[in-house]
């Protein structure tokens, strides 16, 4: 009996059964998603744009600086502390300190009133001009002409520790008519340093005398 040797095929070359890659959809994946990317960032930045456009454009100066604003111009003129202000109706007298602000403006063209300033202290801290002197007594409730100067007084009512390196953001109110993209802000530095700032007040600040 003869033994025979069984012979097996070989194997099949399975390299070419291999499925191809799909490198064109990988490549869509990838500009897609760089596409939306760039839709995120044109996003923002229209956001960002939005809130530029919604922020002051603001003009800065010093102390006896005239500070041209565009549509209007203001000078300050004085700085002095209280501890009461007089008024034609009554004496008005705080826990804390009464800031006086001396001003004056103008205008080239159109006649406005100013609005009530905010106080701007060195920490980013913000003070309303204080309502319990009435606004019949300041600057604000003045017409600004054109080719005159008005002037007058703005009040705060704030804590010492405020005073020094303390600036005032003047500003104009806002007319739907104008449909101004951004509305003008000045702001002046009063020259408040320490040593100024721990001055005493005055016991009286009396507007009957400086009218």
């Amino acid at each position: 009996m003869t033994a025979t040797q069984e012979q097996t095929a070989p194997a099949p070359d399975r390299t070419g059964r291999r499925a191809p890659r799909r490198k064109d959809s990988r490549v869509l994946s990838a500009v897609l998603g760089l596409a939306l990317a760039a839709g995120a960032i044109w996003l923002q930045s229209i956001a960002l744009d939005n809130n530029a456009m919604e922020a002051p454009l603001t003009y800065v100066g010093d102390r006896d600086d005239t500070v041209d604003g565009g549509r209007f111009s203001v000078k300050v003129t004085s700085v002095a502390t209280a501890k009461s202000i007089e008024t034609d109706q009554e004496t008005v007298e705080t826990d804390q300190v009464f800031l006086v602000v001396g001003a004056m403006g103008t205008v080239p063209s159109e006649p406005l009133k100013l609005s009530q300033p905010t106080l701007l202290t060195a920490d980013g801290l913000k003070f309303q001009a204080t309502d319990r002197i009435p606004a019949t007594s300041t600057l604000a409730n003045r017409w600004l002409q054109p080719g005159f100067w008005n002037d007058g007084y703005f009040f705060f009512e704030v804590p010492p520790a405020a005073l020094p390196d303390a600036k005032v953001v003047f500003e104009i109110p806002n007319s739907p008519l104008y449909g101004e993209p951004l509305m003008p802000e000045v702001e002046i530095d009063l020259g408040l340093d320490e040593a100024t700032a721990k001055q005493p007040p005055k016991d009286v600040h009396s507007l009957k005398k400086s009218r």
